[in-house]
């Protein structure tokens, strides 16, 4: 079921009632019931997955609860058998979803390196959110282990946490001692919680819709056909396409977001305005917020507190003397980190080389940060310097743009020919000749994405420099707050979803 569908609201208003005719203490259950016939209508029968991680994860959390409960007498066999399963359960599910997200691409890339005339592939469905529930699962299991909390004892309730239906399709991918306190804490209905989570709705659908869609037609039809378009046309589907993933993302999101607060649940942040970044490190700090705490905290910290590489550690600082032999250690785990979320994304070579080319941008930039220092105070220029800090933005931007191609294209070799494109088949006249109504989107299509990006780049701009749009809006009297609820419903029933032509893509990070 679609986020963006009719069957999606009238979903969610059905859910709304029975959540709030069911006893306090038991609106869960009804969280748990919608959830389970959410996954079942857009899942079917790759549900079974789901089910196994929760069974697989549950058993997992109360094993280890036990061991953490015994005395500590024993306390060496209890930490080596609290790691065997941790290991079973990260290698069953990891398994898992290697055979459903990695298993194809790694098979294509043994044909293609050993020129394998008929395709060994096989055809297998991803399961809807797996990404998702998994990582948040195995975070679950981990912080367990780590005794962090205590593992939850019913079943029902751990279930509802690993299948919670807004956040299936994108995330985020929270904490269970944060989440469960949303979920199965009693709430009460709320006029100011089903207005936020309106406001927040209307704004997601409203980047989906009017932006991201629109966008989305001219980048599928140039990068169809790449082959055949100059490199100015390739670079403003190129920077269409950013905008698209930009406000296709970051309105799930606000969807995701805003669906959750009509319940009452506050789900974490998972976007955080990375247009506004002045550094590759800043923007993946900005962007996925939730995926990248979960590698700080499972991937990043123990690989750095590892034996091995305390070990490495001290071996190149014996070696490398100053700030690069204290710096090369965390760089290269940093490297690794970022290596994974490329991999995350995807199994194909593009993406393994996505996560190559963000892991050597920000290694290479933590190693030479203290000559960037020097070179700042030798020219006097400080991060309050305006000048300075726009061109962060946009070196940033040109940056991120370029990693766009890589996961954009149908393949890498195909990344490096339209990069190729962009700088010598420079044809600007195209911009103005019309060869841009040629791609499935008028000019007041054009017009449209252009004043709804300038209306978002406000919005975004007020949040971040300013006390934020939430804020201006609770100032305005009740009246007022409702006719910028009117407008903003008439704009997506106007230039949305009544539009001519209206075709709703599926959200990008869905395939993810």
């Amino acid at each position: 079921m679609s986020f963006v569908s009719i069957k999606f609201i009238g979903f969610v208003l059905i859910s709304l009632f029975l959540y709030y005719i069911m006893p306090m203490k038991k609106r869960w259950i009804s969280l748990l019931l919608m959830s389970t016939v959410f996954y079942l209508i857009g899942g079917g029968k790759t549900i079974i997955y789901l089910i196994f991680t929760t069974i697989s994860t549950y058993f997992a959390g109360i094993l280890l609860g036990k061991y953490n409960s015994c005395e500590k007498s024993n306390e060496a066999m209890i930490k080596k058998k609290k790691k065997i399963v941790v290991a079973i359960t990260l290698i069953a599910n990891f398994g898992m979803l290697f055979l459903f997200k990695y298993l194809s691409p790694v098979m294509g890339i043994f044909n293609s390196i050993f020129n394998v005339d008929e395709p060994a592939t096989l055809n297998l469905i991803l399961p809807l959110g797996i990404s998702f529930y998994m990582f948040q699962s195995i975070g679950y299991v981990i912080d367990v282990y780590r005794n962090k909390y205590k593992p939850e004892r019913n079943i029902f309730k751990f279930a509802l946490f690993t299948s919670f239906f807004p956040q299936v399709v994108q995330g985020p991918i929270s904490r269970f001692d944060s989440l469960s306190k949303e979920l199965f804490e009693p709430h009460h209905f709320s006029y100011d919680n089903i207005k936020d989570g309106i406001i927040l709705m209307m704004w997601g659908y409203f980047k989906k819709l009017i932006i991201a869609d629109r966008a989305a037609v001219v980048v599928n039809a140039v990068l169809g056909d790449y082959t055949n378009q100059s490199g100015t046309i390739i670079l403003i589907a190129m920077i269409l396409y950013c905008i698209q993933l930009y406000t296709d993302f970051s309105g799930g999101i606000d969807i995701t977001r805003g669906v959750s607060k009509l319940f009452g649940i506050n789900l974490i942040d998972n976007f955080e305005r990375p247009i506004f970044s002045t550094s590759l490190t800043s923007f993946w700090r900005r962007w996925h917020i939730s995926l990248g705490a979960w590698m700080k905290d499972y991937l990043f910290y123990p690989l750095s507190l590892s034996k091995t590489f305390v070990k490495f550690g001290k071996f190149v600082r014996k070696h490398i003397k100053g700030k690069v032999g204290k710096i090369l250690p965390i760089s290269l785990v940093t490297f690794i980190v970022y290596f994974t979320i490329g991999i995350w994304h995807g199994g194909s070579i593009k993406y393994i080389v996505f996560g190559i080319w963000n892991g050597v941008l920000i290694t290479v930039s933590l190693l030479l940060e203290p000559w960037f220092i020097k070179i700042k105070q030798k020219m006097k220029i400080t991060d309050s310097n305006k000048v300075f800090y726009i061109f962060q933005l946009i070196r940033t931007s040109i940056i991120v743009l370029i990693g766009r191609y890589i996961t954009r294209a149908p393949r890498f070799l195909a990344s490096l020919y339209m990069l190729k494109k962009t700088f010598t088949d420079v044809k600007i006249g195209e911009i103005f000749d019309g060869t841009l109504l040629n791609f499935g989107i008028n000019v007041f299509d054009y017009l449209v994405i252009t004043v709804a990006t300038i209306i978002l780049l406000v919005v975004e701009g007020i949040d971040e420099y300013s006390i934020g749009t939430k804020k201006i809006i609770e100032k305005q009297k009740t009246v007022v707050q409702w006719l910028i609820l009117m407008l903003g419903l008439f704009s997506l029933l106007i230039f949305g979803i009544f539009r001519g032509n209206y075709i709703s893509s599926e959200f990008i990070y869905k395939q993810f």
